[in-house]
C-alpha cells in the first residue's frame, strides 16, 4: 500500500498536468517535453526538492510536497530554503534565489512570490499555468507592487465623485496596499454603488495594469444595469468613456472575451462556466440566491444545467479545476450584492480564483463580514446617506388587507389550479373539504391575485393624496415580485 506522502505526489502529479505542467522524473529530464516542467527530486546543494518549477527550460519555482493534513503554514521556510541552493547546472531568472514558491499537500496548495514588497504565502485552489509565470517575469514589478505604488504615483482625482465614493475608493486602494485579500465596501442603495465601482476598475487597470477585472452580479438585469454604467461613465483624467478605452463585455454565452479588461456575468454562470457545461438560458434571469436557497432547502427547482437531475447543493456536483479559465483568469472579482452571492453553492466559485475579492452591498450581515475578515473598509449607511443629502428619509406607509392580515378560506366543492413548483404546470381540482389558509401561507403555497392587485392599487390611489399631495411626479417605485 502506498504511503500518505505517496498518494499526496499522485495528486499534486495530477494537479500540474491539469494546470499545463509536464511532471518528469528528474533522471529522464527532458527540456524539450514543453514549456513548463515540474522536475521531481532534484537534487540542491542541500537537500532534494521534491518539484523543481522550469519554464522555457529556466528554474522559475519550486512545489514542496507533503502529506495531506500537514500545516502548510509551517513549511514556507523550507520551500524558501530551496530556493536558494540551486545546483550550478541549473539556470534560474535571479542568481541564487527563485520567485515562486508553492507548498501542497495535493489538497490544498500554498502560493508565495518572493518578488511582492511583502511576501507572503496565500491559498490557492491550484497551480498557476507556465505561460502565466513567464508573463509575470516580463513584467517590471508585480500586481502587489503596483497596487503599494499607486495612490502615491497616480493620487486619486475626486473631481465627479460625491463625498461617500472618494472615501471609499480612498480606503480601497489603502486595503490593496496593505495586500488584504478580502475587502467589503457599504455603500447605501442610490449613493452611486455602480458608479464608484466603475471608478475603482478604470483605476486598477490604468494605474495598476490589471488584466482582467470580474464584475459579479445575481441577475442578468443587473448585469445589463452594469453594463450601462460602464458604457456612460467618463473617464476624469481624460474625458473618454469606459467603453472607448477598455473593452467590457457582458458575458450571456459560456465563451470568454480573451481582450475584455471588464467581463461582467451571473455567478450561476461562471459556475456553468468552470463545470464546462451550458447553463439553461432561464437561471441567469433568475436570482442566484434564490436559485443557491432553493437547492440547499430541497425545494425541487428544476436544475441548472440541462439534462442535469441533481436537485440539491449536497449532491450537485463541485467546482473542479477548468483550463479554459485558470484560477488566475482574473486578478479582481467584484462582487455585487455580496450579502447575497456568497454563500452555500456559490462560495465555492469565488474561491476557485487567485484574486483579490471586492464585496460591495448595502446591508452587510455578519455573516458577510465574517466571509471578508471584518475587512469593512467603508460604512456608509442610509443614514449617513440621508444626513449627506444624498439620498432622502422615508416614512412608512403600511397597507393591510382582511387577507394578509387574518387567511382566507375556500369553501369545498370551489376548482382550484394548483401549480408544480418544478415544472410550472397547471391542474385544476375541485376540492372536497374546505382548504382554510394562513395570512403566513401567502405568497408560499397560496397566491390569491385579488390581494396583490388590491395592495397595488390602494398605493396608486394614495400617490398623489396621501403619499406625494401637490406633486405631479413621484420617485421611482421598486416592487419586489416572485415572478
Amino acid at each position: 500500500m502506498s504511503t500518505p506522502e505517496a498518494q499526496a505526489r499522485q495528486q499534486i502529479d495530477a494537479q500540474l498536468v491539469a494546470c499545463g505542467w509536464v511532471v518528469q522524473d528528474y533522471k529522464q529530464f527532458n527540456p524539450a517535453a514543453g514549456r513548463g516542467i515540474a522536475l521531481r527530486e532534484t537534487p540542491l546543494k542541500s537537500g532534494t526538492c521534491d518539484y523543481l518549477l522550469l519554464v522555457d527550460r529556466k528554474a522559475v519555482g519550486v512545489n514542496e510536497a507533503k502529506k495531506p493534513g500537514t500545516l502548510l503554514s509551517g513549511v514556507a521556510e523550507q520551500s524558501g530554503h530551496y530556493a536558494e541552493n540551486l545546483p550550478d547546472f541549473i539556470q534560474s531568472i535571479a542568481p541564487g534565489s527563485l520567485p515562486f514558491l508553492y507548498e501542497s499537500t495535493g489538497v490544498e496548495t500554498f502560493f508565495r512570490d518572493e518578488r511582492d514588497p511583502e511576501p507572503r504565502s496565500r491559498r490557492v485552489f491550484s497551480f498557476h499555468r507556465p505561460e502565466t509565470l513567464a508573463g509575470w517575469l516580463t513584467e517590471p514589478a508585480t500586481l502587489r507592487a503596483r497596487l503599494a505604488a499607486m495612490p502615491a504615483a497616480h493620487p486619486l482625482a475626486k473631481a465627479g465623485m460625491r463625498d461617500c465614493q472618494f472615501e471609499a475608493n480612498t480606503a480601497l486602494e489603502q486595503s490593496f496596499v496593505r495586500d488584504v485579500l478580502r475587502s467589503l465596501v457599504q455603500i447605501a442603495t442610490g449613493s452611486g454603488k455602480t458608479y464608484f465601482a466603475c471608478a475603482f476598475s478604470y483605476r486598477l487597470i490604468k494605474f495598476a495594469n490589471a488584466r482582467r477585472i470580474l464584475f459579479l452580479v445575481d441577475r442578468a438585469n443587473l448585469g445589463r444595469q452594469a453594463m450601462a454604467e460602464f458604457q456612460q461613465f467618463v473617464a476624469p483624467d481624460t474625458g473618454r468613456k469606459f467603453t472607448e478605452v477598455y473593452n467590457v463585455q457582458h458575458l450571456t454565452s459560456n465563451q470568454l472575451d480573451s481582450v475584455a479588461r471588464i467581463t461582467i456575468c451571473t455567478i450561476q454562470r461562471l459556475y456553468s462556466i468552470l463545470r464546462g457545461e451550458e447553463l439553461d438560458p432561464d437561471f441567469d434571469e433568475k436570482s442566484g440566491y434564490e436559485i443557491a436557497t432553493a437547492y440547499e432547502s430541497g425545494s425541487g427547482v428544476p436544475p441548472l444545467i440541462p439534462g442535469d437531475k441533481r436537485r440539491d447543493a449536497a449532491s450537485t456536483l463541485p467546482v473542479a479545476y477548468n483550463a479554459a479559465i485558470p484560477i488566475e483568469a482574473f486578478d479582481f472579482i467584484v462582487i455585487d450584492e455580496c450579502h447575497r452571492s456568497i454563500y452555500g453553492l456559490w462560495r465555492q466559485v469565488l474561491e476557485y480564483f487567485d484574486a483579490f475579492l471586492i464585496g460591495l452591498t448595502a446591508t452587510p450581515s455578519k455573516q458577510t463580514i465574517g466571509f471578508f475578515n471584518q475587512n469593512l473598509v467603508m460604512e456608509y449607511n442610509h443614514e449617513r446617506a440621508v444626513a449627506d443629502g444624498v439620498n432622502v428619509g422615508y416614512e412608512v406607509y403600511r397597507i393591510k388587507t382582511q387577507v394578509t392580515e387574518q387567511g382566507g378560506l375556500v369553501e369545498k366543492g370551489f376548482y382550484v389550479d394548483r401549480r408544480s413548483k418544478e415544472t410550472r404546470a397547471v391542474r385544476w381540482e375541485r376540492l372536497d373539504e374546505d382548504l382554510a389558509y394562513a395570512a403566513k401561507d401567502l405568497d408560499r403555497s397560496v397566491v390569491v391575485k385579488s390581494q396583490i392587485r388590491t395592495g397595488l392599487e390602494a398605493f396608486k390611489d394614495a400617490l398623489f393624496t396621501e403619499l406625494f399631495p401637490g406633486r405631479t411626479l413621484v420617485p421611482k417605485t421598486l416592487i419586489f415580485c416572485k415572478d
